[in-house]
């Protein structure tokens, strides 16, 4: 904006001294005085008129927001006079600024679902400066599941013990106190910033005739319809993960949201493949500043420019142009602008095969070589059926628990999520409860026993005796408290799994233990979880960049012609 032209004949001012008086009480020297603004004549006249008209032993008084609209309006001479530098300390906490600053939104009032505090029983400090408010309904039906030892039930009295600590926070428990609202973050969780509120009055809200009044889930659509009738002016949504429940809520002009704070990814096409190709001109590009040495037969790139800050540790880049040698390479290292580069092994070669296994496609390749590397702890392989996720995790772990002795034995679990009806009890032991949900070991270890063609039956039988005795299935349901040592820990059908097993399961390993989790994210069987909220997932993104892990999403089946049809066409 350019400057106004400079006055033609010096104009008066206001005395300085009784400017400060106005200001403040404050009997500190006022501050040097600004220099003359364009038209300041008019402004003195407006000021004499309507600052000057308080008397000097009147107290400081801040002019409110619309006061100060107002003057505006009326004197457009005072937006050209520079404002006078005060130091008090009556200046710097004036408390209508402050609540000029204030954001501009209220916070939101969201009255939760039973279903939501049964998912995840931190769901209560997730929402950051808004408030929560729980129906009686709500509690009731949380006082109705706490029984048993599922993972509902243990949630549920993890939510008792949240709320009874809330409520002992208070200094007495009158209903004036209650209905005030309960802090959230007067147990440590200073990330909610809001206030917890009980239903404590009975509320009249008429509902379409077609609805039950008794069940549960219309009695919390009557609250959330009372509570936006009671506070028009403040958003009321209701959070459920029950899909009915929402979509009635809407019908009835209620907004209603899902939970999605247990989401990873909201879509899944942004998970973290661990695989990226090289651009056409990288040679062109980073060859000039590149170094590269060999080391025990692998070759190390040093490259930096612009495609550093897109890598990430233990990534898997590959470079394929027409009429060059290809080049498969793992990101070892970054280092500021510079990443290192290794060369890949060859799996795809019989000389270096694992097991009797070679790798058909570039994504075999990747995998083979994190299942392989003694350095990468825990490895993730996603894919859809027939891409050999099952068969290379079990010849890398036979590699190196029979030939290289790295590891003692192998470890197999997964969870036992039915895919039709149940079948009922099983009977006989662990491993003989597993064992019907062990039907992808067993094929697999066919294969793999089948390919040692020299050894004759007698020697495969052999073979397939001491395999056997080198792989333990256990049951998911007995993992708490367990510690595995020098274990090849291989979690199948890991898709089922929520982030809480995750977590328990990954925090079982010991010193020297590889843990393998295998999945394919559109097979979840699971109830309530998605795709953004698997388990598998939440370790994938969390884990990515980590100098001691890896993951590889396989994108070619190779199991058959017809499975990899169908799989395209169904």
């Amino acid at each position: 904006m350019p400057l106004p032209k400079p006055p033609t004949k010096r104009a008066s001012r206001l005395d300085s001294a009784a400017y400060a008086t106005n200001l403040s009480p404050s009997k500190r020297p006022s501050a040097p005085e600004a220099p003359p603004a364009p038209a300041a004549l008019a402004a003195s006249a407006a000021l004499s008129t309507t600052e000057l008209a308080v008397p000097a032993a009147a107290p400081a008084r801040s002019r409110t927001e619309p006061e100060a609209r107002e003057s505006r309006s009326v004197n457009p001479a005072l937006a050209l006079v520079p404002p006078v530098a005060d130091k008090s300390p009556a200046r710097k906490t004036t408390p209508t600024r402050a609540k000029a600053r204030k954001p501009a939104g209220d916070p939101k009032l969201f009255v939760l679902d039973t279903n939501v505090l049964m998912h995840d029983p931190m769901s209560l400090f997730r929402f950051e400066e808004h408030d929560i408010y729980l129906p009686m309904i709500t509690l009731e039906e949380l006082d109705g599941h706490k029984k048993g030892m599922t993972e509902v039930a243990r949630n549920v009295r993890q939510v008792s013990r949240d709320l009874d600590a809330l409520a002992a926070s208070l200094k007495s428990s009158t209903i004036e106190e209650m209905s005030k609202g309960l802090p959230l973050d007067q147990t440590g969780h200073r990330e909610a910033g809001g206030k917890l509120f009980f239903q404590t009055t009975l509320f009249e809200a008429p509902l379409p005739q077609g609805l039950p009044q008794g069940k549960a889930d219309n009695q919390i659509l009557g609250v959330v319809q009372a509570l936006k009738q009671q506070q028009p002016s403040r958003e009321v949504v209701l959070v459920s993960k029950d899909i009915n429940m929402r979509i009635k809520a809407r019908a009835l002009g209620l907004p209603a949201e899902d939970y999605r704070n247990d989401k990873t990814l909201e879509d899944s096409d942004l998970l973290y493949t661990g695989v990226q190709a090289l651009p056409a001109d990288f040679w062109e590009r980073h060859g000039k500043t590149m170094e590269s040495w060999q080391q025990g037969g692998t070759t190390f790139y040093r490259i930096s420019g612009p495609l550093v800050p897109t890598l990430l540790v233990n990534q898997l880049v590959y470079l394929e142009a027409p009429g060059a040698a290809p080049l498969y390479a793992k990101v070892q290292e970054i280092t500021g602008k510079t990443a290192v580069l290794r060369t890949l092994r060859d799996f795809g070669n019989q000389k270096h095969s694992v097991w009797g296994v070679t790798s058909r496609n570039r994504e075999q390749n990747f995998a083979l070589n994190l299942l392989m590397d003694p350095d990468c702890d825990f490895v993730t392989l996603t894919g859809s059926a027939g891409t050999g996720k099952t068969l290379m995790t079990l010849a890398a772990g036979l590699s190196q628990v029979l030939d290289e002795r790295r590891y003692s034995e192998i470890i197999v679990t997964r969870v036992t999520v039915p895919v039709g009806e149940d079948i009922g009890f099983l009977p006989g032991t662990e491993e003989e409860k597993m064992g019907p949900w062990m039907g992808a070991l067993d094929d697999n270890l066919e294969v793999l026993a089948r390919g040692d063609s020299a050894a004759g039956e007698w020697g495969r039988a052999a073979t397939n005796d001491l395999v056997r005795s080198k792989i333990k299935i256990k049951s998911l349901n007995f993992m708490r408290g367990r510690t595995f040592l020098n274990k090849y820990v291989i979690i199948d059908e890991a898709q089922n799994l929520t982030p809480k097993q995750m977590k328990t399961l990954i925090t079982r390993a010991g010193p020297g233990t590889k843990i393998v989790c295998l999945g394919n994210l559109a097979q979840i069987d699971t109830p309530y979880l998605t795709e953004g909220s698997s388990g598998l997932t939440f370790a994938v993104d969390k884990f990515k960049g980590w100098a001691h892990s890896g993951h590889v999403t396989l994108a070619r089946g190779e199991r058959s012609r017809l499975a990899d049809f169908a799989s395209e066409v169904l």
